[in-house]
């Protein structure tokens, strides 16, 4: 019985592992329909090579820094270079085969890495948002994840981030916010007197392509996380889809009373928003909760958007800050308040230590960038697009593609 039981473990971690890597293509396909057709195959690489560096540095440093030997609650610090020797004699971490575990947060941490492509997107340099990725990969979803995940000090104090409401998409969503800032606006987006113009992506049915798979793909990230074949699989999956349904429709109505026509991308960022905000409670949440959390999801996710563009005046093609980051963090804190056993000011400290480690730690590295090989491409690139110049090809060979 303990064989089979292990046995269906496995086979459910692995599948939810595949269903996260697969959210790979989701973000490429709302990122590329969400921006211009001039950069679309630079989108769809960056994509691709946030899985490839976050698959290689996670495994030879970020592993060990997550769920290495706990120093001081702060850091992991053992199996570097040969994250294998932290599995047990029965070649067990956590109760899997250390090999399932590793590629079940492998995955994660490739999300964490990739929701900051979209923010940036249409002018930042390809070799410079490589360094990024591997440096997000190796100091700073590793770190937070120990915190969390790895038996460091947040979990210690009963922080509750099931699957990654503050982990992943807060982190992501921070690194997001501060690299587009650092980089700067798109040319064109702001006038002189700061208000923004609109930059329409060049393919919405792309987009809801892309939204569908990661909606799909999210049963296998927070199911997922129960790591276990477990009986809760069902209830987890019930909050999941209700929390999305919910700020779905709450977004569609809100952006119908406010600017006269149910928005298409802000519904789509809708749906994404309840699902980031149920991740962190989507397994001590009832159904009702789970849906008080989506419309609160919906209404954020609206207003945090138009802040962020219009106040704050950082150039967020996608809307992934107002998504990952403002989302994430309101789903956990809801979490202190209707989790079951969770406390608000818990959730709050996780929070709000997250938040400044990935913010300084995101500023250090964009900043050496900038001063170092550079962040952001010539206006001439921009014009022209990046898939020109920085790989020599486009996209849509044989259309015309307008600047």
């Amino acid at each position: 019985m303990e064989e089979t039981t292990l046995l269906m473990n496995i086979m459910w971690t692995m599948l939810g592992a595949f269903l996260v890597y697969f959210m790979q293509a989701g973000f490429a396909m709302v990122e590329t329909g969400f921006t211009r057709a001039k950069n679309a195959g630079n989108i769809c690489m960056k994509n691709m090579m946030d899985f490839v560096l976050g698959s290689l540095f996670f495994f030879i440093l970020g592993f060990p820094l997550m769920f290495g030997k706990n120093i001081a609650g702060i850091i992991g610090g053992s199996g570097f270079l040969n994250p294998y020797s932290l599995a047990d004699a029965n070649g067990m971490i956590n109760g899997l085969p250390i090999g399932v575990f590793m590629i079940f947060h492998t995955v994660f941490c490739a999300t964490a890495a990739t929701i900051v492509s979209g923010a940036m997107a249409e002018r930042t340099k390809f070799s410079s948002y490589l360094v990024y990725s591997a440096a997000i990969s190796i100091f700073i979803y590793p770190v937070t994840g120990h915190w969390i995940w790895g038996g460091g000090w947040l979990a210690e104090i009963g922080f509750h981030d099931f699957a990654g409401s503050t982990a992943v998409h807060m982190v992501g969503g921070v690194c997001a916010f501060v690299g587009a800032k650092i980089v700067g606006p798109r040319l064109g987006k702001y006038n002189s007197d700061g208000t923004p113009n609109a930059i329409p992506g060049h393919n919405i049915p792309l987009g809801f392509l892309g939204v569908f798979i990661l909606w799909f793909c999210w049963f296998g990230f927070n199911c997922g996380s129960t790591t276990a074949a477990s009986t809760s699989l069902g209830d987890i999956a019930i909050t999941t889809n209700l929390a999305a349904a919910a700020s779905t429709l709450v977004t569609l109505l809100f952006t119908w009373a406010r600017y006269g026509k149910p928005d298409v991308s802000m519904t789509l960022n809708g749906a994404l928003a309840g699902l980031v905000a149920i991740t962190a409670g989507c397994d001590v949440v009832t159904p009702y909760e789970a849906i008080i959390i989506g419309v609160i999801a919906g209404f954020v996710v609206v207003l945090a958007i138009e802040f962020i563009d219009k106040v704050v005046r950082v150039d967020d093609p996608v809307g992934a800050v107002g998504v990952h980051g403002c989302c994430g963090l309101v789903g956990t804190l809801l979490t202190g308040v209707f989790g079951e056993g969770c406390s608000f000011v818990t959730q709050l400290t996780g929070v709000v230590s997250v938040l400044v480690y990935a913010a300084v730690l995101a500023f250090l590295i964009f900043t050496v960038i900038r001063l170092t090989i550079g962040l952001r491409v010539s206006d001439q690139e921009q014009l022209d697009g990046l898939d020109m110049h920085e790989h020599g090809m486009t996209a849509y060979s044989g259309f015309r593609i307008d600047k």
